[in-house]
């Protein structure tokens, strides 16, 4: 399974998040051993009153380039494995995807 998929809602991006490291930084891709591709955060906010989720959508909305506002937290608000959903039309995720894969090279 890719780290990302395309919706009608925009980009949907599945991720493994490492709370409490020394900076903010996206690392690169990680497959788990059940097969499924997650593309790999590490974050230095704690995972304490939802601040590690705000320094993901902040950290995410960066790197693609959107405003924070259009980046939510589909699933996993309380573990380490997390989807977000970026709100877009299909020739901007398109070029999102591109913006982050020439990132991780």
């Amino acid at each position: 399974m890719d780290w990302y998929r395309i919706t009608q809602e925009g980009l949907e991006l599945f991720l493994r998040v490492t709370p409490r490291s020394s900076r903010d930084t996206i690392e690169g891709l990680e497959t788990a051993d059940d097969g499924r591709q997650r593309l790999k955060l590490r974050i230095r906010a704690v995972p304490e009153d939802g601040k590690a989720n705000k320094a993901v959508i902040a950290l995410l909305a960066k790197a693609v380039g959107m405003p924070k506002s259009s980046v939510t937290l589909g699933s996993g608000s309380t573990g380490r494995n997390k989807s977000v959903v970026v709100a877009c039309s299909f020739e901007k995720a398109t070029a999102m995807v591109e913006r982050l894969t020439s990132s991780l090279s």
